[in-house]
């Protein structure tokens, strides 16, 4: 009874045992266990024994095996246990798919039904048919005598021999009339060893004759079959190694199911019907109109595993990485981006677009398909926007939970970005008041007697040429070079943030408190989502990749001019164990049922602006080979998906097939010279009428936005996200111009009114569009001076004749080339809305010089960002905030307000 357990193989069989046979017996269950093993070998199969202790109870039991349900690494198990173990409690427990002895009632109703292909059949029963039939026994018409049987074994045989035409009789050894039906039996097949008071004479002469009462579910081993003088016996031995040869094929069966589940194949996935209403209502109240699909029902309908997700209340789940290693070997599906013409300051629906493209294909097209959006900032729901969940009947559901707080990624973001702030300042008021020794012992403290370098601590003196380990070793030189950053308080770039709009924080001065000894500086908060973390997150492809990335990060120069990075701070683990979560992407799904991922939401105008690699790469293997995965670019596609290409493809090394160019005709009127768009002012005249002049002048930035996709060399689809105003001759135009401009297609989209059945004819192009070969290309070379890649960008995407650059950005980009940050990719800080950096230049500028006032860089995340004009990092509160409609229902705590 000593409780024995070897970690399991990739493809393992389990074998369950409680060692309480008597000691006489213990050889047999030692000799299944050699041919069960022997057998597996030969399968290419790892086969697990475990023991557990003889006196264990049912729960017990059971728990065991609902572990390895729950194991992916298994695809069978099979039970040798004590027969007053074998509850049905404890036969059921087990998965009916890795249930390979075909024990569990699934198994065995799925038998009576006639459905064998479907399920697994007792190896034992089947060893009985297989050895008669190949002795040559004829069974349609016999007539046969199952005694001593029982449970699962006893019901296969009645079925199997029933299904092949023989009249099946079942007794128990002491029944009266046992001997009365062995007379008229013609297969005897005796499924527990023979009581010595049963004498052989009541078996007829010629009767055929098998024995397998080596009951591979209790263990026990029939004595006397061999004194059964019969010339029809046939041996039990026979039917156990056919048996543990079947038990074997049944394993490889589970195994090959297995791996065909890992393969592409369409989803089989239960899409919600949506019952659009006219007019259409609230966001809020559509998508609380629809009831979500539990997410672990989501996550195995598109193939991630029990063990993949981390569930987070009923319709979201976090999703482990692990998942990438599982799929490596699959092909990745198609990648579509989504961008914008350049927007009114209304936006023109981008997100709405992606939603209705993914419900369009995956609820109307029946093909794989997932959105990957950004989560949004708080600062903007509560602020001016309300919300970014999509809209009307293209959404992610539910949308407050898509908006506040989600799993608390962007909390994570601000917990970690603050730690690293607070340990500059600290680390500047520590140098300025100690002496270099009691800096020195304070960093690397004597704890128990044993004075010991960190792993962090070993690392920065291996950037510094110390190659000591031993803390007593270093010079007093080294040990200042070791304790003492020098950090210059005048250029420290990392500012703390928080998720909320507040302007008055945009200029701070801190350290005034007395404790802080006269250490007072002026400093600034940005919104959460400007943290390099949040860039970090969004770029990154593994936990390792990310925290070298934290590592990396430049906070400040020293006073020589030396980059000063959270390793040098010694942070760099703390920053990594607070995003450890963080860095798992969040399932949810669309009002249609259809999968998304939400990840990372990077500010799009010191950052990228797009949702995170690692989500893109996940359900890129999750959709399959001719799946769809739609991912987002902030603001208009001369900034989002610029950077998109030549930052986040960089990053990925992922190809895009096709881009979706979103149009308004709203947007295109403002750009033929139409009056100004304002948030919260009613729309002139000349947007709510109809006006083909304004379209067809306006239509010149489509076309500009249609050549900056081209450059790229991917196929452009337009789709014209129609709102109830727009005339039918207002979109014809709009789509006729696109395709003159070197559109693949241009379509009118209406999902915010009917949801995915009104972007089919979008999902269609994009298909089509996809199907060519990409041309893809990066608009420049990494390794050309950063002065050249601002102006090559400025050039061919943004028209600008050439650029100026400030003396405090050529100063920058000096500084940042001289250590040696100049081959990286640049991430233009501009307005969205104009293609130059005024923002009321609307349609096409021209012949503009575009200046550049500042440079400053994300190491970490990886680019170099340029200012153009000036940027801010923390949006303010307008007159009336959102906040004003926003409320809590106290009886249902329903969430109000959100649109």
């Amino acid at each position: 009874g000593v409780s024995h357990r070897t970690r399991p193989g990739k493809n393992a069989f389990y074998v369950i045992t409680f060692s309480s046979l008597p000691s006489p017996k213990a050889g047999d269950d030692n000799l299944t266990q050699e041919i069960n093993q022997n057998l597996a070998k030969e399968a290419g199969l790892n086969i697990t024994h475990i023991c557990l202790p003889p006196d264990s109870s049912e729960v017990e039991i059971i728990d065991e095996i609902l572990k390895i349900n729950e194991d992916t690494r298994i695809h069978g198990l099979a039970l040798q246990i004590l027969e007053n173990s074998l509850s049905n409690k404890v036969l059921n427990a087990l998965t009916p798919e890795k249930d390979i002895d075909g024990v569990t009632d699934i198994n065995l109703g799925k038998l009576v039904r006639g459905d064998a292909h479907e399920c697994f059949v007792s190896p034992v029963a089947r060893a009985v048919i297989e050895l008669l039939e190949k002795s040559g026994v004829n069974l349609d018409g016999k007539k046969i005598l199952v005694i001593g049987a029982h449970g699962s074994v006893e019901a296969a045989l009645q079925c199997l021999f029933q299904r092949r035409g023989s009249l099946t009789m079942s007794s128990q050894w002491k029944a009266p009339q046992l001997q009365s039906k062995l007379h008229e039996a013609e297969v005897v097949v005796l499924g527990s060893p023979k009581p010595e008071e049963i004498p052989l004479a009541w078996i007829q002469p010629g009767t055929t004759v098998l024995n397998c009462s080596h009951d591979f579910l209790s263990g026990k081993v029939g004595c006397g079959s061999a004194e059964v003088h019969s010339s029809g016996l046939i041996e039990e031995d026979n039917v156990s190694l056919l048996a543990a040869a079947l038990r074997i094929q049944n394993m490889v069966s589970s195994g090959r199911r297995w791996l065909r589940e890992q393969q592409h194949r369409r989803w089989r996935l239960h899409c919600l019907k949506l019952q659009p209403l006219s007019p259409v209502p609230s966001d809020i109240e559509i998508s609380r109109g629809q009831t979500p699909k539990a997410v672990d029902v989501l996550a195995k309908e598109i193939g991630l595993l029990a063990d993949e997700i981390e569930i987070y209340g009923k319709s979201k789940a976090k999703v482990r990485l692990s998942v990438l290693e599982r799929l490596k070997d699959q092909a990745n599906g198609k990648y579509v981006l989504v961008a914008g013409i350049t927007p009114t300051p209304l936006g023109e629906g981008k997100s709405t677009v992606t939603i209705g493209l993914v419900q369009a294909l995956t609820a109307h097209l029946n093909v794989n398909s997932f959105a990957c959006l950004r989560q949004p900032s708080q600062g903007p729901t509560f602020g001016v926007k309300g919300g970014a969940a999509g809209g009307g009947y293209a959404q992610v559901i539910p949308m407050e939970e898509f908006n506040l707080h989600l799993t608390g990624d962007i909390h994570a973001i601000t917990a970690a970005n603050n730690l690293l702030a607070a340990a500059i300042d600290t680390r500047i008021l520590h140098e300025n008041t100690q002496t270099d020794k009691a800096l020195y012992n304070r960093l690397v403290p004597l704890v128990n007697g044993v004075r010991e370098f960190s792993e962090i601590q070993l690392a920065r003196l291996k950037r510094l040429g110390i190659n000591k380990t031993d803390p007593g070793a270093l010079t007093e030189e080294e040990m200042s070079r070791f304790a003492r950053l020098n950090i210059d308080p005048a250029t420290i770039t990392w500012q703390r943030v928080l998720d909320t709009n507040d302007r008055f924080l945009r200029k701070i001065t801190i350290g005034q408190a007395g404790t802080e000894k006269g250490y007072s500086r002026e400093a600034q908060f940005d919104i959460a989502v400007a943290s390099e973390i949040m860039a970090v997150l969004a770029l990154t492809d593994s936990l390792m990749d990310m925290k070298v990335r934290l590592g990396k990060m430049v906070v400040a120069s020293d006073k020589s001019g030396q980059p000063v990075t959270a390793d040098d701070l010694g942070v760099t683990g703390a920053l990594t164990v607070l995003m450890k979560d963080a860095i798992k992407p969040t399932l949810m799904q669309t009002l249609e049922g259809t999968p998304v991922f939400v990840h990372a939401g990077p500010f799009a105008n010191i950052a990228h602006g797009n949702s995170s690699v690692l989500a893109d790469k996940i359900a890129l293997k999750l959709v399959g080979e001719e799946g769809f995965v739609v991912t987002e670019a902030g603001f208009g596609a001369d900034i989002g998906m610029e950077k998109f290409f030549n930052i986040k493809c960089r990053a990925s090394g992922l190809v895009p097939n096709v881009v979706v160019l979103v149009a308004t005709v709203r947007a295109l009127k403002m750009h033929g010279g139409g009056p100004s768009v304002t948030p919260g002012v009613p729309l002139k005249k000349e947007y709510t009428e109809e006006n083909i002049q304004l379209v067809a002048d306006g239509c010149c930035n489509l076309q500009k936005q249609i050549q900056i996709a081209q450059l790229f060399g991917v196929p452009v689809v337009v789709a014209v996200n129609v709102f109830k105003t727009d005339t039918r001759a207002e979109i014809d135009l709009v789509c006729e111009l696109a395709k003159r401009a070197g559109a693949f297609d241009a379509v009118p989209c209406y999902h915010w009114s009917v949801g995915g059945r009104g972007s089919v004819d979008l999902a269609q192009a994009v298909r089509e569009a996809a199907s060519k070969r990409s041309r893809f290309q990066f608009l420049y070379d990494v390794q050309l001076p950063i002065v050249e890649k601002i102006r090559t960008i400025a050039q061919a995407v943004y028209g600008a004749k050439d650029i100026e650059l400030s003396p405090t950005a050529q100063s920058k980009i000096d500084r940042y080339t001289e250590q040696g940050f100049g081959n990286l990719p640049i991430c233009m800080a501009k307005t969205h809305l104009s293609l130059s950096h005024q923002p009321d230049k609307k349609g096409v500028p021209r012949d503009f010089i575009l200046p550049i006032s500042d440079v400053r860089a994300s190491i970490g995340a990886g680019f170099i960002y340029p200012l153009v004009g000036t940027m801010s990092t923390m949006p303010g509160l307008p007159t009336r905030p959102c906040f004003y409609d926003i409320d809590l229902d106290t009886e249902t705590e329903q969430v109000k307000g959100l649109f």
